[in-house]
């Protein structure tokens, strides 16, 4: 479903990501993880396309982004981390603009958003007449989920799909993934919540330095590692030792 062959990033003469290689096959959740500056959403904008690889490339259903990106795009969907939409649309007007983009007529739309509305909570009338610029920061992660699953995508990118989510909203979506999954579905869960990666995917894939460090289910690369957790075996290939000293150091500096 996901297949990603030599994928290579370079900016300046450094590579923000180097020579990515997996494979993700239908049903899986694959939880992407690495410290900051890793190469995680360097990865994923290249998948979707809104990077040009330096070399290597992705396929997306068997489909090259790179050769064919219209046809790879309609079998993705993506939530940016930013959670970008655009803020002088009305909530209902972005989702028909989205529908209308993939290709779904209004009378098809209409119910699947419905759906979502009911889904995520969200009230009709604040999404036919409140523009997004006013939409609290988890309301517009709401309508960037509902838009990049409401084409029914087979390959789904998230990066940090549950910022800003409340506690309700981001159970409810987490068993959202798991059903996704149980349909054949390839979700790609990027994030830096450990313990949410750690309950929820089926595999984790470790970059560093923009390089694959480990890939395998979580309980397994624990196992392998010798560590007590995924978060203990995370900060020893990230270089993350010392966190109590540090901590109680820089505790010390500021008391009187």
């Amino acid at each position: 479903m996901l297949s990603l062959q030599g994928l290579t990033k370079t900016f300046g003469g450094h590579d923000a990501v180097a020579d990515l290689s997996l494979d993700v096959p239908p049903g899986t959740i694959l939880g992407l993880l690495g410290p900051n500056g890793a190469g995680k959403t360097t990865t994923l904008r290249m998948v979707c396309g809104m990077l040009a690889p330096t070399s290597g490339t992705a396929t997306i259903c068997g489909i090259d982004i790179r050769t064919d990106p219209l046809a790879a795009k309609r079998k993705l969907g993506f939530v940016p981390d930013s959670g970008s939409v655009y803020e002088a649309l009305t909530g209902l007007e972005f989702l028909l603009l989205i529908a209308a983009l993939y290709g779904i007529d209004e009378a098809t739309a209409r119910p699947r958003i419905t759906q979502f509305l009911e889904f995520f909570e969200l009230h009709e009338k604040i999404l036919e007449n409140k523009l997004l610029g006013y939409y609290s920061k988890g309301m517009r992660r709401k309508i960037a989920i509902t838009a990049a699953l409401l084409h029914n995508p087979s390959v789904v990118l998230l990066d940090e799909p549950l910022d800003g989510l409340d506690a309700n909203a981001a159970v409810g979506f987490k068993k959202l993934l798991e059903t996704l999954a149980r349909e054949g579905k390839t979700i790609v869960y990027s994030s830096h919540v450990l313990d949410v990666v750690e309950r929820v995917c089926h595999r984790v894939a470790i970059i560093v330095g923009g390089k694959l460090a480990v890939d395998d289910a979580p309980d397994e690369l624990v196992r392998r590692s010798g560590a007590d957790s995924l978060e203990q075996l995370f900060t020893q290939l990230t270089g993350s030792t010392g966190v109590d000293d540090r901590v109680a150091d820089f505790a010390k500096n500021l008391l009187p």
